[in-house]
């Protein structure tokens, strides 16, 4: 089966593979969103199931609740887990600081939340989404309904004085209707090309009425684990500042690898 994998998709599952040999017995575990973070919960399903292993999962979207429900992890609400030991998410850019751009998967919001609710953050990523200055991904923002587009008009303005290449933004759809997170909200994507100051721009633009929360993780990521289509994985730590190699093999399990395309 791994045979029929891409190399973007072997990259993503080694990374996702060797994230969850972080996971310990008895940890409380923040399960990110999207196509890598896929692959994690099924690898800790797969370890549930066969290993033995005893987490309960936090999911940041319906979506990963339901996909964890289905490969045997326990899922607790964040009120009911009160803080966790790791959460392990993917990540649509990052940088040599392990500054994020995160919400192409349109959970940004509840991602974040559960981040900094955590001891610690593992991102699994390939190695296409390290980047030397972030803002060539759309930088997303949530943002309420009502007057989402006085909002946008505000946000367009404020950009005006950012250290930013493009200053336009697009509101996110689905199909002919908006795009609408797991909160009611709506995802305004910022066409910025490069981000000068990911720093300034966060707290920035979380000052706008309407902004509930933006896609740039700042100084949130302890660990980058990055996948390589050759199984190749390589781990960084920035706060020890250690970079550690590893090699990961492939295995025909049918259980892992079915429906995950996304």
């Amino acid at each position: 089966m791994s045979g029929e994998l891409s190399p973007i998709d072997k990259a993503k599952f080694v990374a996702a593979k060797r994230a969850a040999e972080m996971v310990e017995d008895g940890m409380r575990v923040g399960l990110g969103t999207g196509s890598t973070a896929a692959w994690l919960v099924r690898c800790l399903g797969e370890m549930v199931r066969e290993d033995g292993l005893k987490i309960t999962g936090v999911p940041t979207s319906a979506r990963t609740a339901a996909l964890a429900r289905e490969v045997g992890i326990e899922v607790i609400t964040l009120d009911e887990a009160k803080w966790l030991d790791l959460t392990i998410d993917g990540a649509d850019e990052f940088d040599s600081d392990l500054n994020l751009i995160k919400g192409g998967g349109g959970a940004l919001l509840h991602e974040k939340i559960v981040a900094t609710a955590s001891d610690q953050m593992v991102v699994i990523a390939d190695k296409a989404k390290e980047v030397a200055t972030l803002g060539a991904f759309p930088l997303p923002i949530e943002v309420i309904p009502f007057g989402w587009q006085t909002t946008q008009a505000l946000v367009e303005e404020t950009l005006i004085s950012m250290d930013v290449m493009g200053r336009t933004s697009t509101l996110r759809m689905n199909g002919a209707s908006p795009y609408v997170t797991d909160e009611g909200n709506h995802i305004l994507d910022l066409h910025l090309t490069r981000i000068g100051n990911p720093r300034q721009l966060a707290l920035v633009i979380n000052q706008i009425p309407g902004v509930v929360e933006n896609g740039l993780f700042i100084d949130i990521c302890d660990t980058v684990v990055i996948g390589y289509g050759d199984g190749k994985v390589e781990v960084r730590d920035i706060n020890e500042g250690t970079v550690e190699t590893d090699r990961i093999d492939f295995v025909d399990d049918e259980n892992l690898f079915t429906d995950l395309s996304e």
